[in-house]
């Protein structure tokens, strides 16, 4: 140890380049440990049924659809998630949910996730109508179906088309699963009209009251299977005006145990996920690269010191005084003996 420590003395400089230079290597190695952590994984489910078209959002200062928030706040979600974090995109339309692949890594993937909530739209619903209660079940079958558990992120207005009645409110009395869960409310209180879009995406009208009037029992279950609605267009005195309903959903969060937040920002968002416990706790590799490259980061600099870097900057500071005074006696003696000259 006594021979080390001496060679080290008398290479000091050498030792120093050679230590951040393997620990370069090793960091390149990608090296890690086994450590007992929390792993996140979530799905993020975007309510594509054409209550979510309703323009009564403003993104980036200008009127937005409910969906185009929605994607805001995915977006934004995605992007704050830490490298790590597993995140799978479903759909809700009708009483089903389906989601578009098993949770993925975010950093190795965040293109894939980026371009699969640019393309949420109306038009890949498979039913024209929204069975919020119904989905809970088929959402909880999805999450079974995963490789791992997951963390449910629900982005909806609350809207249920056809409404409610006794006949056809589902009980969800026994319904378990949903701790955790975050119904995210897109939408404003005040509403607005739902317009009717051709499947070129253009405005064609706007939708009726007929096409969400309560209907007889066995009729309004049927309409709820079949997702059918009523085809004609409003006029302007008998438009359906939708509205965010906040009320409703937070009942249904108290019902299955899981957390209502309305989706007006996104910090609201990500500090209501922070409460979220993690999807399962498990031995994961932890890496080291970072460590490596800092410590190959400071022997460097280390390496630039010298053994009193203090008295070394003080001695550096005087030499520079000492040569602003020998450049500013010069300039003086330039301009007497100019003066001189002249005179």
């Amino acid at each position: 140890m006594k021979s080390w420590f001496i060679y080290f003395k008398k290479n000091r400089d050498t030792a120093l380049l050679t230590g951040a230079l393997l620990c370069l290597i090793i960091a390149l190695l990608k090296p890690t440990v086994p450590i007992k952590h929390n792993i996140y994984t979530y799905l993020l489910i975007a309510d594509i049924s054409q209550s979510m078209n309703t323009i009564d959002m403003s993104v980036d200062g200008k009127p937005a659809a409910r969906i185009a928030q929605t994607q805001k706040l995915m977006h934004e979600t995605v992007s704050s998630l830490p490298c790590g974090t597993k995140v799978s995109i479903g759909l809700f339309a009708g009483n089903a949910v389906a989601a578009l692949y098993s949770p993925i890594e975010v950093c190795n993937n965040f293109a894939a996730v980026q371009d699969t909530i640019d393309h949420l739209d109306w038009r890949t619903a498979w039913s024209g109508n929204s069975r919020i209660r119904e989905s809970l079940y088929g959402i909880s079958r999805i999450i079974r179906s995963f490789p791992e558990p997951a963390q449910v992120v629900l982005f909806t207005d609350g809207e249920e088309a056809p409404k409610l009645h006794v006949f056809n409110t589902k009980d969800l009395t026994n319904f378990q699963g949903a701790d955790g869960w975050l119904l995210v409310g897109v939408g404003s209180e005040k509403g607005e009209a739902i317009p009717k879009l051709s499947d070129k995406n253009q405005v064609i009208g706007y939708w009726s009251n007929e096409s969400f009037a309560l209907q007889p029992g066995i009729a309004q279950i049927s309409e709820s299977t079949l997702g059918t609605r009523d085809d004609n267009v409003a006029g302007a005195n008998d438009r359906y005006i939708s509205k965010l309903d906040a009320e409703y959903l937070t009942s249904v969060a108290k019902e299955i145990g899981a957390t209502y937040i309305k989706g007006d920002n996104i910090h609201t968002l990500l500090n209501a996920m922070k409460t979220q416990k993690p999807a399962r706790r498990d031995v994961a590799p932890f890496n080291l690269s970072w460590l490596f490259a800092t410590l190959a980061g400071l022997l460097l600099l280390a390496a630039y010191f010298t053994k009193h870097p203090i008295q070394q900057m003080a001695s550096t500071l005087r030499l520079y005084k000492k040569e602003f005074k020998r450049s500013h006696l010069s300039h003086n003696e330039v301009s007497i003996a100019h003066d001189n000259h002249f005179t």
